[in-house]
């Protein structure tokens, strides 16, 4: 076994165990109060829509 296939499965193995840890530690997504996955990066609030906001003058 070679020192890259070695540091290859120690990598995916902590990755696993990283992943599977926080799986069961997290507390469970209540889809109902996520914000739709189209608002998902925008930085907008997900409340109302351009011409709710207000005009400035």
């Amino acid at each position: 076994m070679t020192q890259q296939t070695l540091l290859r499965g120690i990598f995916w193995t902590v990755l696993v165990l990283f992943l599977s840890w926080d799986y069961w530690q997290s507390p469970p997504v209540d889809l109902r109060f996520e914000a739709p996955l189209i608002a998902a990066g925008s930085g907008q609030a997900i409340q109302g829509g351009h011409c709710s906001m207000p005009s400035g003058k």
